[in-house]
């Protein structure tokens, strides 16, 4: 099974596409082959994939915008990021990981509101964002809300099974929860 997705890692990858984003064909494939490994590593390179892909947009501007924000959102930039990503997701409207990575950044900023309002357009525009899922998750963590935190990290493990941070969280939430009922 290893060798067999590791070609067909290969050749997704290698494949030329008209758009790279959440609606590029390949990603149909390598969601498949998410559920289809229970190797760890396949999982990981395929998860690294979906991410590449999510990563590209169609315009040279948003892509130039996007790395601009990214690093300034490393460099705890906030405010510059924000201004970034406003102008992302003004200019590739249809861009899920463009309302993805404000959604982060409002988050870093505590900014719960705001941050919610963007996963929901992310999943909208691509509702196999587990990193979305996850992201909403820890939300919801924050706000001490478990039931919903729980739903946020089962779904996106049901998309991707190969998250060990969101299988790590639901364990976290239930322990927490049967030590209340003690």
């Amino acid at each position: 099974m290893y060798r067999f997705a590791a070609s067909v890692l290969l050749v997704v990858s290698m494949s030329a596409s008209v758009v790279a984003d959440q609606t590029d064909k390949r990603l149909d494939t390598l969601f498949g082959l998410l559920h289809e490994t229970e190797n760890p590593r396949v999982g990981e390179q395929i998860t690294r994939q979906i991410w590449i892909i999510w990563r590209k947009v169609n315009s040279e501007n948003a892509d130039t915008l996007m790395d601009k924000g990214i690093r300034d959102m490393s460099l705890q930039r906030y405010d510059q990021a924000l201004a970034t990503f406003n102008k992302v997701v003004e200019i590739a409207p249809t861009y899920a990981e463009g309302w993805n990575k404000r959604a982060t950044l409002l988050f870093l900023m505590g900014e719960y509101v705001g941050s919610v309002a963007d996963i929901k357009r992310t999943l909208a525009l691509e509702p196999r964002h587990f990193g979305a899922w996850s992201g909403l998750g820890l939300i919801h963590t924050d706000l001490d809300n478990d039931a919903a935190a729980l739903r946020a990290f089962e779904q996106a493990l049901e998309i991707n099974p190969h998250l060990p941070g969101a299988r790590h969280n639901i364990e976290s939430i239930k322990k927490r929860q049967q030590e209340k009922l003690i």
